[in-house]
């Protein structure tokens, strides 16, 4: 992957993370990149983001996007360590289904699912490949803080548009653009970077490489559109009580009391 020389200070979960180097998009080069990055330091680096939360400050619990999942047939896009799974599975989801890009993850869900006596069909594969899912036949697909690492938004909605039973639901979460474009310094809140600039870019953390691409908010509501999507409900506030529960103490906390951190948008296939 060549570096060009275009430095830029970078925003990762709650603040800079070293400087981000734009990089050319290499679609193999990234999938190597990034499931290498889960495969080894990206639980301990990121965490594990799952529900009952969508991302920092917003909850199902909350929000009850999802709503009641009983006998619904579900898959997760990005299943990562598998809690999101098991968060649906114990809420008598009639099937559970995951795909994921690192085959170290994939073994931490079936693991987690099998000691709480729950199973689930799971692929390894990019999101933007066809994997052999079936077509036409769930109820929701979703995704928690995993499809911000799509090489192709395009592609993905629309695959993942041709898995859903028409009328079936989609619903994603990610960092919203806003946030990573804006650092907090000395009490003030500083943009870092162009709000529109969506070029990839390749970091290190915890002496791993991941490479991301931060994209407007109109780009993810135009490849909803363009899939057959119509888009029915988008959160973007923190929720309060998981703002006090944090209570002043960290400038991310205080970050998200004036701008939007997290996004999540709801959508019907038509």
């Amino acid at each position: 992957m060549s570096k060009q020389a275009n430095f830029r200070a970078n925003i990762i979960g709650g603040g800079e993370a070293g400087v981000a180097v734009t990089v050319e998009m290499d679609k193999d080069v990234i999938h190597q990149t990034n499931s290498l990055f889960w495969d080894t330091k990206g639980n301990e680096v990121l965490g594990a983001t799952a529900l009952p939360l969508y991302g920092a400050f917003v909850s199902e619990e909350n929000h009850r996007l999802l709503g009641d999942v009983s006998g619904k047939k579900i898959l997760e896009i990005g299943c990562g360590s598998g809690q999101s799974l098991q968060y649906l599975g114990e809420r008598q989801a009639a099937e559970l289904w995951g795909t994921d890009i690192s085959e170290n993850q994939i073994g931490k869900t079936r693991q987690l699912l099998e000691s709480h006596g729950l199973s689930a069909e799971l692929i390894c594969a990019p999101m933007e490949d066809k994997c052999g899912l079936p077509e036409d036949y769930f109820d929701i697909v979703y995704s928690v803080y995993a499809i911000g690492w799509t090489t192709d938004l395009e592609g993905t909605f629309a695959r993942i548009a041709s898995y859903l039973k028409k009328d079936g639901v989609f619903l994603f979460s990610w960092s919203h653009p806003i946030h990573k474009c804006v650092a907090a310094e000395k009490d003030m809140l500083v943009f870092k970077k162009s709000y529109f600039d969506e070029s990839w870019y390749s970091v290190e953390l915890g002496g791993n490489t991941l490479s991301l691409s931060d994209r407007k908010m109109s780009t993810y509501v135009n490849a909803l559109a363009k899939a057959g999507f119509v888009i029915e409900q988008m959160v973007e506030e923190s929720d309060d009580d998981l703002l006090q529960a944090q209570g002043d103490s960290s400038d991310f906390a205080k970050k998200a009391n004036v701008l939007p951190v997290t996004f999540v948008m709801k959508a019907r296939k038509l």
